[in-house]
C-alpha cells in the first residue's frame, strides 16, 4: 500500500502531515511512503531526511497525488494557483485522511463524495480512550494554547511572574482564560509556568479539578442546563445562559492585565464572551488574544490575523497558531495520523468497520456517500448510508 504525503498549498500553513522518523515506522511495516519534493521543508525536515527514512521523492505534484493509495494531508484539499483543485488531483477510490473542517466546508465534502473519494476527517476522532493517541485536534489545540500564552506575554507591557528588585517588588500579572479545553489548560499550565497568577471560566463545571491541579482559580458560573456536548466538547447554550455567563466573567476580565479566549462549537460561531463594555472596562496596557477569532470570536472588536489596539488594550486576533511551531505540531500531528493508518489498515488493506465507533465517526466520505449526518443536514441531502 502507498502512503503519499503532499506538500501543503497554503500560505501560512508550515506543518507536514509525516516527519522523517514516522516515515521509517512505516516503510518497516511494509508501507510504500512517497513524499512530495518539499514537502517538510517549512518544518525543517528536509528531501533527504525523507530519503534517509526510506521514502521516495516525488517533484510533480499530479503524480504524487494520481499514485496514492492513502493521501495525507493537514489542510483540506484547496483550489490551486493554477485553477485545479486538489481534490481533482486524487484517483477516484483512494483514501483521504486530513484535517476538513466537514460542517464549515459542506460543499468540499460533497466534492469528495461525487469524486468517490473514502475522506477521513481528522477532527472528528471521538473523544475517548482507546483514539486519544489519535486526537489531532487535541494535539494542535495544545500548541495553540502554549503560543497564545507567549504571544500575550511578548505583547503585554508587564512581566509576568512577580520580581524582587531593589527598585521594590512587582506583583505578578493576572492572567484570566475562558475556555479550559486542551488549549485552555495547556494555556493555564504556561501562564502559571511564567509565574503569572491564573483564573479560568468554562461552562462545563467538570473541568473544575482540572484547572485547580495546575494551580489556577476557577470561576464557577451555575447554568441551570446541560453545558456538554457529545465526545465532552463545550455545548452551545441558551442566551439566557450567555448572559448570566457575561454577567459572571465581567468582573474578571475588568481586572486582568491578560485574558486568553478558547472557547468554541464544532460548527457553530463561537460564543460571544467578552463584550464590547467588558473590553472598555480593561486597563490600558491589557491584552487579549482571542483563539476563536476564525470562528467570528469570543471577544468583540478582534479581527482574524489583526492586531487591534481600543483604548489602550490590545486585541489579537491570531490564526493557526500551530502552524508556528512546525517542529513539534508536525511531530504530534504526525503520530496521529501513523496511530489512525495503523488501526485502519490491517495485512496491507484498508478495513472500514463502520460498527466502529472511531471509523464510523471519522469517516466522513466513502463509495460516493456522505456518511456524516450532519454534513448531510446543512446540504440538504437525504442519504441512505449503507454499512
Amino acid at each position: 500500500m502507498k502512503i503519499a504525503i503532499a506538500k501543503e498549498i497554503e500560505v501560512s500553513e508550515r506543518r507536514v502531515a509525516l516527519i522523517p522518523d514516522t516515515v521509517s515506522r512505516l516503510v518497516k511495516q511494509g508501507f510504500e511512503v512517497v513524499v512530495e519534493a518539499g514537502a517538510g521543508e517549512q518544518s525543517s525536515f528536509a528531501d533527504a531526511d525523507y530519503e534517509a527514512a526510506g521514502a521516495t521523492i516525488v517533484s510533480e505534484t499530479a503524480d504524487l497525488w494520481h499514485q496514492a493509495d492513502i493521501l495525507l494531508k493537514v489542510k483540506p484539499p484547496q483550489q490551486r494557483d493554477d485553477g485545479q483543485h486538489e481534490v481533482n488531483l486524487l484517483r477516484e477510490g483512494v483514501t483521504l485522511i486530513s484535517f476538513l473542517n466537514p460542517l464549515a466546508e459542506p460543499m468540499l465534502i460533497k466534492r469528495l463524495a461525487d469524486r468517490q473519494i473514502t475522506a477521513f476527517s481528522i477532527e472528528l476522532i471521538p473523544r475517548i480512550s482507546r483514539a486519544q493517541s489519535m486526537d489531532a485536534l487535541s494535539s494542535q489545540a495544545g500548541v495553540a494554547g502554549y503560543k497564545a500564552v507567549l504571544l500575550a506575554a511578548a505583547t503585554s507591557p508587564k512581566f509576568f511572574p512577580m520580581l524582587t528588585t531593589a527598585a521594590g517588588t512587582i506583583p505578578p500579572a493576572k492572567v484570566f482564560v475562558i475556555g479550559a479545553g486542551v488549549a485552555g489548560l495547556q494555556a493555564i499550565a504556561t501562564a502559571r509556568r511564567l509565574g503569572a497568577v491564573v483564573e479560568a471560566f468554562d461552562i462545563r463545571p467538570a473541568v473544575k479539578e482540572e484547572v485547580q491541579s495546575l494551580g489556577a482559580k476557577f470561576v464557577e458560573v451555575k447554568l441551570d442546563e446541560d453545558t456538554v456536548a457529545a465526545g465532552g466538547y463545550a455545548k452551545e447554550v441558551s442566551d439566557r445562559a450567555k448572559q448570566k455567563t457575561q454577567e459572571a466573567i465581567a468582573e474578571h476580565v475588568k481586572t486582568a492585565d491578560v485574558v486568553i479566549t478558547t472557547a468554541q462549537v464544532p460548527g457553530r460561531q463561537a460564543p460571544r464572551l467578552v463584550t464590547e463594555d467588558m473590553v472598555a472596562s480593561m486597563k490600558p496596557g491589557a491584552v487579549v488574544v482571542d483563539l476563536a477569532s476564525e470562528q467570528g470570536g469570543n471577544c468583540a472588536g478582534t479581527e482574524p490575523g489583526q492586531t487591534i489596539v481600543r483604548n489602550g488594550v490590545t486585541l489579537l486576533g491570531p490564526i493557526n497558531l500551530p502552524a508556528s511551531m512546525p517542529i513539534h505540531a508536525s511531530q504530534m500531528y504526525s503520530k496521529n495520523l501513523l496511530t489512525l493508518v495503523q488501526y485502519l489498515v490491517k495485512d496491507g488493506n484498508l478495513v472500514l468497520n463502520f460498527e466502529d465507533e472511531i471509523t464510523g465517526s471519522t469517516c466522513v466520505t466513502h463509495a460516493g456517500e456522505i456518511r456524516n449526518a450532519r454534513v448531510r443536514d446543512l446540504l440538504g441531502e437525504t442519504v441512505a448510508v449503507t454499512h
